[in-house]
């Protein structure tokens, strides 16, 4: 399975890790949720350890758990860390999604 996370949000997630104190084993949960306007939604979560049967990647010294339901939406997904005047956070972009919402939270398949 592949995940690109960019520099900035590998960055991001280490800087909240280290703010929440983390431990060595935590990582980065990436999910796909039922819900959102256009179907399904991203969900990240900082966790302790990752569940028994989650994929687990080293991507940029970060951890990254993926459940297998999941693991089917996401692959290919590039997730970045954005500033802009409206805000801050994370994005997805996923060659998987067939289309999405004006959020860019949620996305149809």
């Amino acid at each position: 399975m592949q995940i690109i996370l960019t520099p900035t949000a590998a960055n991001k997630v280490q800087e909240f890790m280290t703010e929440h104190g983390a431990t060595h084993e935590a990582g980065l949960r990436v999910a796909v949720l039922p819900g959102g306007c256009s179907g399904f939604q991203y969900g990240l979560n900082i966790e302790d350890t990752p569940e028994g049967d989650d994929e687990v990647l080293d991507i940029s010294g970060v951890k990254v758990f993926v459940d297998p339901f999941s693991a089917q939406y996401l692959e290919g997904v590039e997730i970045d860390y954005v500033s802009t005047m409206m805000g801050s956070g994370f994005s997805f972009r996923n060659p998987n999604a067939a289309g999405g919402c004006g959020c860019g939270s949620s996305f149809t398949v």
